[in-house]
């Protein structure tokens, strides 16, 4: 029998109708169709210390002019969709994938949006026969990027490195080399892009150099950065491929036989001696990319902005995480607005980049000051200057010890309940207070140190035995140094993999550099377990999450006091439901794992004499977990009046609540409203109590009803005894039910899973208990009266 075309599956409808329509118009089945491409990871999503990676997001088709130069997206549907019914979901791929041409099909013919059309029909549909041809949209392509005349195109259409392993770019650094290789062959002499740590700036840069160069666009090349670590790691990494093509400018040694420069701006500049990159001519290079220019390059009375006007006839393209704009420091007024945007948000959210969590720790002396006593004398005997000293003193202008030794124990108390060889790095205002965290780490993890003496390192611009450590601080395969101690050194740079703590004991006032210290562990290495990572905040660092040019928000922030136990936090999860961002299905995690706890910014020099003192008494202060909206800001009223007014906004009486709960078939469906509205039913326990559900919850911090356990709702339904109607086995079905109710909540009863665990399964099978109801149905029939019984005013 003969299958109609209705009764035929998307798979099938592609394979004998879109497939062949779109080879039939001259497509190259190997090198210009991609089907079914994957172009993000899955969003990894955090419970406890268990995470699971959200769905992929793929689309059907794919073409490509050349490989990595896509020009269109075709969704498909099966044939009882219409022709155009993908299109709004082939436009949200185009968006996202910088691709000017996208279609829908259903097998039998074509809807097509040309956003390359500003004006007249920009939509219209297409017979099978119709579809167009590589030529024809490459055409329209040029047209559209202004590619003029066949220079331009050769530059534009050069190919990509390729090492032979089918490593291929992601679809943002595809995005952003083309809009970069594009913006030169046309002429502009000034372009940023910026890129969220981690997301492969390296990559993109040596991908465009490659492009470029072997184009014949761009002849000498020189790529600009500040640190010594950014500039070896350039060198050993992606740009090796560039072999004996490149060089790297040490001790001002200049030879101009080769084609691809890297240096460091202090190599090239000194302010004792001649500048080493007037030894170039003007016009040597054509080409200069600055890697992290929000940094000295940006400012105009820089003597790094000296070697960018002195090679102004070149191009010149700025990689940055954080653009600057201060009224002293301005990226954009210097290279021009972004050609392409890649945040931490988005890198997360495809999967690209690790979530976090965060950790605040308020002192108080820190949130209070501390004013000496009469009298008080310093560790050398000399009077304390009688004063209030607040947070930006302390270790800046006047060391506390015991300060120091309860930042240190609190860290230690962190990984001694998750994971004592976690990589962790300390950032402190000043080498002498790294070196002062240093020694309060090591005698806070002396049976660690006692074993190996690299456990805690101090790594700082001064220090010569922990710069030498550096490496193997951040090569996963290295063991030792676990905690890196430092204070500018490590902001930026540094390519931390396995960074899984990090701890900010600084006055950090900028977001720029916030952001770049975030960045230290935004990287993921699923090899070596690490998928996401911990901040830990002593100084209120993480205010800046508020500020509106922040793009990536923390997955949990804990405020902690000084009897919180934070040995376990990432052991802490909620019950509550996860729904993943690509196509709003619960996330499914694993089991958790049984763990027993088992070129340089130099560092700025100490200008003055601390005052040094002791004997002060020194507590953590705040104790209650802070939160973020439905919106990612930070909650700053009490969680209960923040609650009180996200329900009243959706249920304004206790009546309207009440008459939505007794008539929902499902509350699950109700509580996962309420939480996608913000309200946080695992922080109301932690307040109210455990043994509440939502429901009591919801009454009581609303309505101010009085709240009852889930024992006692239990116990209530047993004392009515409703259930006698019932056989034995349905009976005792029941009675387990309220039985896990009590234990639980009513999320669990709720779902058929139920039936699978202690004590149900003790009962027999699913289908064996399902059948004593009668059959689902009815089974479900007893599950919605068990509820209204449950929740029957007495």
């Amino acid at each position: 029998m003969t299958m109609t075309k209705k009764e035929l599956s998307e798979a099938d409808i592609k394979e004998k109708f879109i497939t062949p329509a779109i080879i039939k118009s001259g497509w190259d089945e190997l090198t210009q169709l991609g089907r079914e491409i994957y172009f993000t990871d899955g969003r990894i999503y955090v419970k406890g210390r268990v995470t699971a990676r959200g769905k992929r997001k793929f689309a059907d088709y794919i073409l490509f002019y050349k490989p990595n130069v896509p020009i269109a997206v075709i969704e498909a549907k099966d044939n009882n969709h219409s022709v155009k019914s993908g299109i709004q979901q082939a436009l949200g791929y185009s968006n996202t994938l910088d691709i000017p041409f996208v279609f829908s099909s259903n097998g039998d013919g074509f809807y097509f949006h040309d956003k390359t059309v500003t004006d007249g029909q920009l939509e219209r549909e297409l017979t099978l026969d119709e579809f167009p041809s590589p030529a024809l949209l490459w055409e329209k392509y040029k047209q559209y990027k202004g590619i003029k005349d066949q220079e331009t195109e050769n530059i534009v259409s050069t190919d990509y490195y390729s090492d032979g392993t089918g490593r291929s770019p992601r679809y943002y650094q595809q995005i952003a080399i083309n809009r970069t290789i594009e913006a030169v062959a046309n002429k502009q002499d000034r372009i940023l892009l910026v890129m969220a740590t981690g997301t492969g700036k390296t990559y993109t840069a040596f991908q465009i150099i490659y492009r470029l160069w072997k184009s014949g666009a761009k002849k000498r090349i020189l790529f600009l950065a500040d640190r010594t670590a950014l500039i070896d790691q350039t060198a050993r990494g992606d740009f090796r491929h560039f072999k004996d093509a490149m060089t790297i400018i040490k001790h001002k040694s200049i030879d101009t036989a080769y084609n691809i420069y890297l240096a460091l701006y202090q190599g090239l500049s000194d302010s004792k001696t001649e500048d080493a990159y007037k030894q170039f001519s003007p016009n040597f290079f054509d080409l200069v990319i600055v890697d992290e220019c929000h940094r000295g390059s940006a400012n105009e009375d820089s003597k790094w902005r000296e070697i960018l006007d002195y090679f102004k006839s070149a191009t010149h393209i700025g990689l940055t995480a954080t653009p600057k704009e201060t009224t002293e420091t301005s990226n954009s007024h210097y290279f021009g607005d972004p050609i392409y945007t890649y945040s931490l948000r988005q890198g997360i959210d495809d999967g690209f980049l690790a979530p976090y969590k965060v950790i605040k720790i308020t002192l108080d002396i820190d949130a209070d000051g501390w004013r000496p006593p009469i009298g008080f004398l310093d560790k050398e005997g000399n009077p304390v200057e009688d004063r209030i000293y607040n947070r930006t003193d302390f270790d800046k202008n006047i060391v506390v010890e015991e300060r120091r030794e309860l930042v240190a124990n609190k860290i230690t108390e962190f990984l001694k309940g998750n994971d004592r060889f976690a990589k962790t790095i300390v950032f402190c205002i000043d080498i002498e207070h790294a070196e002062g965290m240093r020694s309060a780490l090591a005698n806070a993890n002396a049976d660690l140190v006692a074993q190996n003496n690299k456990y805690v390192m101090q790594i700082t611009g001064d220090n010569q035995e922990g710069k030498r450590e550096l490496d193997s601080f951040i090569n996963p395969s290295e063991r030792y140094p676990v905690i890196a101690v430092t204070s500018k050194l490590m902001t930026t740079g540094v390519d931390a993999q396995t960074c899984k703590l990090i701890v900010l004991d600084s006055n950090i006032g900028s977001l720029t550099e916030f952001k770049q210290i975030i960045g230290r562990g935004t990287r993921i290495n699923e090899e070596y377990g690490k998928t996401y990572f911990t901040i830990m905040d002593f100084r209120n660092a993480t205010d800046l999450f508020a500020d509106p040019a922040f793009d990536g928000d923390p997955v949990r922030i804990m405020d902690v006091g000084e009897e919180d136990d934070i040995s376990r936090t990432d052991e802490e999860a909620d019950d509550t439901p996860i729904v993943d961002i690509v196509d709003g299905d619960e996330v499914e995690f694993p089991e958790p794992p049984n763990i027993t706890g088992g070129g340089i910014i130099i560092d700025p020099p100490n200008p003055r004499q601390k005052i040094r003192v002791d004997g002060v008494d020194v507590r953590i202060v705040n104790e209650r977990i802070q939160y973020l909206d439905a919106d990612g800001r930070i909650i700053t009223e009490s969680l209960k009046d923040y609650t009180r007014k996200n329900v009243i906004k959706q249920y304004d009486t206790m009546d309207a609540f009440l008459k939505s709960w007794n008539n929902a078939e499902k509350k699950k469906a109700i509580v996962d409203t309420l939480e996608q509205q913000g309200i946080f039913f695992e922080a109301l326990k932690e307040e109210i109590g455990k043994d509440f559900d939502p429901f009591d919850l919801i009454c009581h911090v609303a309505y101010d009803s009085k709240p009852l356990t889930r024992k006692e709702r239990a116990n209530n339904v047993k004392k009515r005894n409703y259930f006698a109607k019932y056989g034995d086995k349905a009976q005792s079905v029941i009675q387990s039910l309220l039985d896990k109710y009590a234990d639980d909540d009513l999320l669990t009863i709720e779902s058929l899973d139920v039936l699978k665990l202690d004590p149900l399964n003790k009962l027999g099978s699913p289908l064996e208990i399902i059948n004593a109801f009668g059959g689902k149905e009815r089974y479900l029939e007893a599950l919605q009266e068990l509820e209204n019984e449950l929740y029957k005013v007495a």
